[in-house]
């Protein structure tokens, strides 16, 4: 059985930037769909968030997206998203009041590849790009070169074990991609984000949860707008084994597994 909002639990520590919010949600999502768009809107009405071309931030039912009409167009377009009775655009739902920036400028940029190059059976490098940062990045908000470079050379141990006091104080992982959050409903081992790398500076980490969201949506937002854009330009990060994310990777051991932290070097942009 798959899970579903019930299933889903607060204690995670990757939900913890989303889990006020997302408690009132899951209570109207599991009472029925009319009550959770509801919810969804009330609160999208109470911000200032906007899409990818200014329109206000809102919530429809996935069967009122018009016919043929593309899903980031019409997003982008009018402003509203088509959003299912179901944990995956729940978590879509949650990102786009904790990142609204970042999700803003995915959208911009998604519906001007559709605007050039039209909706095709495949989509392209910079939408297959944007796409997979939407669905299944991490940022990785950093103030040390040296981890950073331990995440891109596959350094598991340096970055997890040796420099483990690093975590919270030069470097964290805050998970932005909504399918994997839905993925980490039920987790396990193997599970996988794509690391995007966040250049921060070390006053970083004496800030409160809001200021570090704030600040990672202005920089990631700019660096989205900047320039080119492509799937190298990510780092795997076996999430489980961020430390204090699971229990069983307090042991060294946990790391030694190959399957999961696999060995290897890659050239990476980000």
């Amino acid at each position: 059985m798959s899970a579903g909002f019930a299933d889903i639990d607060w204690a995670r520590p990757w939900l913890a930037s989303i889990e006020a919010r997302g408690r009132r949600w899951q209570a109207a999502a599991l009472a029925g769909y009319d009550d959770y768009l509801a919810m969804l809107n009330e609160d999208a009405a109470a911000s200032s968030h906007v899409t990818g071309r200014g329109e206000r931030l809102a919530f429809i039912a996935q069967e009122a997206l018009p016919a043929g009409a593309s899903y980031e167009g019409h997003i982008a377009q009018t402003g509203r998203v088509p959003t299912r009775h179901n944990l995956h655009d729940f978590f879509n739902a949650s990102i786009w009041f904790a990142y609204p920036r970042i999700k803003a400028a995915l959208n911009a940029r998604q519906a001007q590849q559709i605007d050039t190059l039209g909706v095709g059976p495949t989509r392209g490098g910079v939408r297959d790009a944007l796409t997979l940062f939407d669905e299944n990045a991490v940022l990785f908000p950093c103030a040390d070169a040296s981890l950073a470079d331990a995440l891109r050379g596959f350094a598991w141990r340096t970055l997890f074990v040796d420099e483990r006091a690093a975590w919270g104080t030069r470097c964290e992982a805050r998970i932005f991609g909504h399918a994997l959050l839905e993925k980490l409903v039920a987790p396990y081992k193997a599970c996988t984000g794509h690391a995007w790398i966040v250049e921060v500076p070390i006053d970083y980490f004496t800030l409160d949860d809001a200021e570090r969201r704030a600040l990672i949506d202005e920089r990631v937002t700019q660096r989205l707008n900047a320039g080119p854009l492509d799937s190298r330009a990510f780092a795997p990060l076996p999430v489980l084994g961020v430390p204090g994310w699971w229990a069983e990777n307090a042991s060294p051991d946990f790391y030694g597994d190959v399957s999961v932290f696999r060995p290897g070097r890659r050239d990476r942009q980000c």
